[in-house]
Formats: structure tokens, C-alpha cells, sequence
């Protein structure tokens, strides 16, 4: 490696990106969860280079919403949406940086939202008031790591064990046997038609969805405190995930497939977000020494392939990342079936802070396992 990727991608986005919730395929500038996952990374960067530029952009992109009394412009709590918590993530920095209340008190209302947030009959959380009963893995990511570090700033137990309950009934209620391999979404109700009649689970392994909930995972057990009751579960479940995750790797490519089981189908395609975050959380999880040498090894092979496959160079200091899916939900309007078909018949695009992100955070492990001599 001849040179730090996290570096030369953070500055790069932000040299064509000034303000993240400007980017063209945002249809207006509004807090969202997409800002937040761009936000982290350059988070991740800014703690492993000192430079302020990182800060900087943190702040302006944050202070476009946080107002003083600690309100959130074009956030809406009654919409009870767990999208909205991401970008919440980056105000613990922001208040620990510049000691400024607004944005303790907006972590506040973030939280706020989760106290009385509507949760399925054991306490899992619905990914939106208008999707009810279900859970979906991408809402893991959206709220856990949050809360965890929530738990540690007030030094609250209950949020650690509300946490880790969100992780565990995750994994139980969306667990393929056979696969070993989570479906994207629950509804505990079953009354939706993507639902199995039977599990109340979607029908596919989507990518990007198990990205997230693995991300999650090795996000929370950076807060999570060692003698937690459930973080030895929490763990189990991570490291089982994770050889299932290795064994539908693509061995020519090292990326994963858009919908995972499914390699080589017709319409399937290697997809940088999923990949991203699979080899973000793997090399993490080897790192901190939650997974094996062979989760590294995995990474690795990953990495390589996306800067072969993903990473294009536009002009000297700008590089676009391709072949990130744009979206991918279940139900909604028009109605989102959860089909094969469906999967992959979502448009890709470049530099998508859902890809982009977590591939910045992917190259930071990277580099730290090769600064660690691994």
C-alpha cells in the first residue's frame, strides 16, 4: 500500500462535496442518515490524523441543522424514524471538542425519541411509526451505536442492556439456519406480503443490510462494558456471522454480491456498499480481536478488490467510488416486495455516502492492521 486511501478519499469528498446534504441525488438539504455515515468516517479520520479540516467539516455540516436551544432543523420526532438517529453520532465529538450545550442538548432529543419510540412485544424497535411491527437490520446501525455511547456519556446501565437486546432479537427473529445469514427484514405481525407466513421474515439476504447490523456490532462493543452480562453473546454472534459472511465471498473479486446467496444469477452484481462494510467490521473484529486471522485475510482480499473494481480517478486529488446500490427497503409506496427481482433492479451510483462511508472506515482498518505489522 504506497498510500493512506482513508486520507486521499476523505479529501476528496470533501474538495467535491462542500456540504454533504447538498450532494445532487438529495432531494433537499435536510438531516438524514446519509449525512451521518459520511460524517462518522471523516469522525474516524480526523481521531487518526489530528487534522482540524475534519472537525471543521464535521461542524459545518451539523451546525446547518443544530440550533441553539439544541432543536434539529427538518427533524421531526413524531415521525419516529430510526434513520434519523445516524447522524446524531458525530455530536458527541462536537460536544467534547467546543463544550457547547446545543449539542448535548440535541443528543438529548435524539434519545428522547428512542424513550418513547414504538417497539415490537419484546422491545425491538420499529424501523419507522409508518412500518409497524417490523424490524429491519439497517435500523441496528441506525440507533445502537448511539445509544451505547449515550450509555457511557451519562453512565446509564439501561441503555447498554436496551442495546444489547436490540442486537440479540435481531439475529433471532432474521437467522437462516441453513445459511447462517440474516434476511433484511421482520414483521412481527406478519401481515405484510414480503413477510414469510410463517418466520415473518423477507425473503433475501440483502448485502448492505448485513453490513450494517455487523458494523453495528463492532461499534457498540467499543462502548459496551466488558463485564456486560450480554457481551460474550453479543460476540458468539458477531464471530458466527462472520464465517458466514466469509463463506459467500467472491474468491476472484474478494467483494460480496448485492444479494448474497445468489452469485453469479443472472442480475446480481458485486456491490461496493455491502463489501465496504464486510470489510470495515471483519478487519475491525480481527483487530480488537473479536474474529480470527481468517476475517483479516478476508478483508483484505476485499480491499483489494474494490480499489481494483470500485476506486476510479477522475483528475489528480479526485476519485469517485462506483457500483454502490442506491437504495433498497420492504414495503412502502411504491410497494417495495423484497423479491430478487426487486433487489437488483435498484439503480447503482458513485460516491453514495452509504458506500463511500464505511469504505473510508474500511481503509482506516486496513491501514491500522498494516501499521500493527498483521
Amino acid at each position: 500500500m504506497t498510500q493512506n486511501w482513508s486520507v486521499v478519499l476523505a479529501d476528496s469528498f470533501i474538495r467535491q462535496y462542500p456540504l454533504v446534504s447538498d450532494m445532487p441525488f438529495q432531494k433537499r438539504r435536510c438531516w438524514n442518515y446519509e449525512n451521518g455515515c459520511i460524517l462518522t468516517a471523516l469522525e474516524r479520520v480526523w481521531a487518526v490524523t489530528a487534522d482540524k479540516r475534519y472537525l471543521d467539516y464535521i461542524k459545518e455540516n451539523n451546525d446547518l441543522f443544530i440550533q441553539e436551544d439544541g432543536s434539529i432543523a427538518t427533524y421531526s420526532l413524531e415521525e419516529y424514524n430510526v434513520d434519523m438517529i445516524n447522524q446524531g453520532k458525530t455530536l458527541f465529538l462536537l460536544y467534547k471538542e467546543t463544550g457547547e450545550e446545543k449539542y448535548r442538548k440535541a443528543i438529548e432529543r435524539l434519545v428522547t425519541q428512542l424513550k418513547g419510540h414504538p417497539r415490537t412485544s419484546e422491545g425491538g424497535l420499529w424501523h419507522k411509526k409508518i412500518y409497524p411491527f417490523q424490524m429491519w437490520l439497517d435500523g441496528v446501525y441506525m440507533t445502537a451505536p448511539l445509544l451505547a455511547q449515550y450509555a457511557e456519556l451519562t453512565n446509564d446501565s439501561h441503555w447498554f442492556d436496551d442495546v444489547a437486546n436490540e442486537i440479540i432479537l435481531m439475529e433471532r427473529v432474521s437467522r437462516d439456519p441453513r445459511t447462517g445469514l440474516l434476511y433484511h427484514g421482520w414483521d412481527e405481525s406478519k401481515e405484510q406480503a414480503w413477510a414469510d407466513p410463517v418466520t415473518g421474515c423477507s425473503p433475501h439476504f440483502w448485502g448492505r443490510a448485513i453490513g450494517w447490523y455487523v458494523m453495528a456490532i463492532v461499534d457498540v462493543l467499543d462502548f459496551l462494558p466488558v463485564d456486560h452480562p450480554k457481551r460474550g453473546l453479543i460476540i458468539g454472534i458477531f464471530h458466527r456471522l462472520a464465517e458466514a459472511i466469509i463463506k459467500v465471498q467472491d474468491q476472484e473479486s474478494g467483494m460480496w454480491w448485492q444479494v448474497m446467496d445468489q452469485a453469479g444469477r443472472k442480475g446480481n452484481y458485486l456491490e461496493a456498499s455491502a463489501s465496504a462494510m464486510f470489510i470495515c467490521a471483519l478487519a475491525k473484529g480481527a483487530r480488537k480481536g473479536y474474529l480470527g486471522g481468517n476475517a483479516l485475510a478476508a478483508a483484505r482480499k476485499g480491499f483489494d478488490g474494490m480499489l481494483e473494481r470500485c476506486v476510479r480517478k477522475e483528475s489528480e486529488g479526485v476519485y469517485h467510488l462506483d457500483h454502490i446500490c442506491s437504495v433498497a427497503g420492504l414495503g412502502g409506496n411504491p410497494y417495495r416486495d423484497g423479491s430478487y427481482f426487486y433487489y437488483i433492479s435498484e439503480p447503482t451510483r458513485a460516491d453514495d455516502p452509504k458506500g463511500y462511508a464505511p469504505f473510508v472506515m474500511a481503509c482506516l482498518e486496513i491501514e491500522a492492521a498494516a501499521a500493527a505489522g498483521k
